[in-house]
Parts: structure tokens; sequence; C-alpha cells
């Protein structure tokens, strides 16, 4: 009985000690891509996407594999000295993880300077990031990246999908540029 206790303890610690490992990794892989997009490098953060990576926001609607990581290479192209990337209260488990981050730049031909601050939940597998979803206030976005016009529209399901078309447009002149 004593033998059967102590290989039961035994599994639940290497379970436990599994799933902590497990949750530090993840931690760190959040860590990892948040501090290689402050960097601006698009190359290690796609290293931390799974193959089959889904990632999905406001602007750019749903991408799916390599267009996902080409799409951080095109925006990390486009920076500027004052684009300034910073990311705070990381949160994970052995599946699942959260994060918040902030971007402040100067945006496209409008010269209007943006801070967009994002949520984003993540899913993990094979120690990868699987699922990406970011999310944030469209109509605040317009607002500062836009203008006046922003401010009427930014809310309407009809400039989000222009918005949409005119950034699967500039990824695909990217990639075909590429």
């Amino acid at each position: 009985m004593k033998r059967f206790v102590l290989l039961q303890n035994q599994h639940i610690f290497n379970t436990l000690h599994k799933e902590h490992n497990l949750i530090m990794n993840t931690h760190k892989l959040i860590e990892t891509f948040y501090t290689s997009f402050s960097n601006g490098n698009s190359k290690e953060m796609a290293d931390c996407y799974h193959k089959d990576i889904v990632f999905q926001d406001p602007v750019f609607g749903t991408l799916k594999g390599k267009r996902a990581c080409k799409m951080w290479e095109m925006l990390l192209a486009k920076r500027t000295e004052s684009t300034q990337i910073s990311f705070d209260n990381i949160k994970t488990n052995a599946d699942q993880g959260t994060a918040t981050w902030k971007a402040e730049y100067t945006y496209g031909e409008t010269n209007r300077k943006v801070i967009n601050i994002v949520h984003a939940n993540f899913k993990f597998k094979d120690g990868k990031i699987i699922e990406h979803i970011d999310s944030f206030n469209l109509w605040k976005w317009t607002q500062q990246a836009m203008g006046f016009a922003g401010y009427l529209f930014g809310w309407t399901p009809f400039l989000k999908s222009k918005i949409q078309k005119t950034t699967h447009k500039k990824l695909n002149d990217f990639i075909n540029n590429k």
C-alpha cells in the first residue's frame, strides 16, 4: 500500500512538474514574441508561430500560415524610429495565454499619431503559438489614424470591410514584391 501511495505521489509530482515547465515555456514564448516585435525582428516573431498559425484582428481580419508571418514582416518594414512597442500582463498556462501590448506610431499617409492598446489571446500547440487573436477598439483606432472621417464612420461595418480589403491588398503586394 505504501509503495502504491509513493508511486501515485511521484506521478502527481511529475505531472505537476511537467505542467509547470509548459507554463514557463509558454510564458517565455510570449515574452520572446513581443521582445522580438519591439526589436523589429519579424523572423524571431515568426519562429514563435506554429506552421498552421491562425491570426485575427480587426484590421487584417483572419490570416493563416505564412500570411500571418508576412503581415508582421510588412508592418515592421514600415517601422520608423518613432515606433514604440511595449507589452505587459502576460498570463499563460500550458494551453493558452493572454497579454496586453501597446503600439505607438505615426500612421501612413495621414502622418497621424496612433496609440493602440491591444489585448492578445493565444493558444499553443507543439510549443508554438497556434492561434493569436488581437482585440482593440477599431473605432478609437480609426479616429486616431483617419481623424474626423474615422470618427464619423470608423464604427461601421462598411469601413471595417474597406480597411480589411486595403490591408489585404497591401499584404498581397508586399508578398508579391518580395
